[in-house]
């Protein structure tokens, strides 16, 4: 919205600066933090008085309960609160029809929806199971093949979305990888990244924490991969567009923040599904469009080490039946081995912010 003031000035010329990408960027992130400040403690209240409170499990994990039984009844769903400040603030400052941008915008209310189905279930049927794992994957699946299915209708996003790129290698590794390979792709990555953030957000603060880290690294790289001289410099792809990704990177990043001001420990609002889900969306949306999905690995490392511990415990007590973690995701793990969870917490953030400069590396080692 603010964009259309660069065109007065003519009239006025301080109001250029509204044209570049780097002003709406901080502005976008200060506009962000301040919605989700202002509108928490109103969300929060409407929260309580509907009784949207969390469930704490007790069967799955008992010396896990004794540690955050306390927890129960802390209002949830509070991942709205990022959803509607990103918004507000990316329409008010990312350029009005942006395609990358609408696409963003859609795949993270796409599964900020789902994940706001799977909390009403479990409120509705006051357990910690919602939406079956099956049911989820297929709405993380629908939504995977939508995106590939309009990426693919128009001739040049076709090309960068069939081009498969590796970090620290400048030139494509597969010209086109075909239609199929390409669905295939992006579902791992989106499946990836929506799980992942999911599966971190399990103490005060820590999933949305990591989120603004690897949101803040993807904002550098769709700045760059959105400017013709830096993309060629860097010798990655330039996609026309992407660079109000930068914006919308800068909401998001000032919206989690805004958030983590009632989500740290001790929590006054949970994100829930709601929150988690659309994150990993959000983030996977713009790895996709900016052609740096594999950089989310290095970027979100902090995500991987969850979700891998997941597997690793899952598939030990199948095959062995044995537990190879105390308890998992991981973070759990060490909360049971004595770590106070803000211990646990900020360490996580801090390697997430190593993971995510490392992920920032790739864009100088080609």
């Amino acid at each position: 919205m603010f964009y259309w003031l660069a065109l007065l000035e003519e009239w006025y010329s301080p109001l250029r600066m509204f044209q570049y990408i780097t002003v709406r960027t901080v502005a976008g992130a200060g506009t962000g933090f301040l919605i989700s400040l202002l509108a928490g403690p109103w969300l929060i209240g409407l929260l309580k008085r509907r009784n949207i409170g969390q469930y704490v499990r007790q069967e799955e994990s008992p010396p896990l309960y004794e540690l955050h039984n306390k927890k129960a009844g802390t209002p949830t769903m509070g991942g709205l609160l990022i959803l509607l400040s990103v918004t507000v603030s990316s329409i008010i400052w990312a350029r009005p029809g942006n395609l990358p941008v609408l696409i963003t915008l859609a795949s993270m209310w796409y599964m900020g929806t789902v994940g706001f189905w799977d909390d009403y279930l479990k409120l509705h049927n006051k357990q910690s199971k919602g939406l079956s794992a099956r049911a989820k994957v297929l709405l993380q699946l629908a939504w995977a093949l939508a995106l590939v299915i309009s990426l693919d209708h128009f001739p040049e996003t076709q090309i960068w979305l069939r081009r498969l790129m590796v970090p620290f290698v400048k030139d494509p590794v597969i010209e086109n990888i075909g239609w199929l390979a390409a669905f295939l792709f992006v579902t791992v990555i989106m499946l990836g990244a929506t799980n992942a953030v999911n599966l971190t957000d399990g103490l005060d603060g820590l999933a949305i924490g990591c989120s603004s880290s690897v949101a803040l690294t993807y904002l550098v790289l769709a700045y760059v991969a959105g400017h013709a001289v830096f993309a060629e410099y860097l010798y990655i792809p330039y996609v026309a567009g992407s660079g109000e990704l930068a914006v919308f990177c800068g909401c998001l990043a000032g919206a989690g923040l805004g958030f983590l001001w009632y989500n740290c420990h001790p929590a006054r609002v949970f994100m829930g599904d709601t929150g988690s889900l659309a994150l990993g969306g959000a983030i996977a949306t713009v790895a996709i469009l900016i052609k740096q999905e594999l950089v989310l690995i290095i970027a979100g490392g902090v995500f991987v080490i969850e979700a891998v511990s997941v597997i690793i415990q899952v598939g030990s007590y199948k095959l062995r039946r044995k537990r190879v973690f105390k308890c998992a995701p991981i973070h759990h793990h060490f909360e049971m081995m004595n770590w106070s969870e803000t211990q646990v917490t900020v360490r996580f953030w801090i390697l997430s912010i190593v993971f995510s400069l490392m992920g920032l590396l790739t864009l100088k080692i080609r």
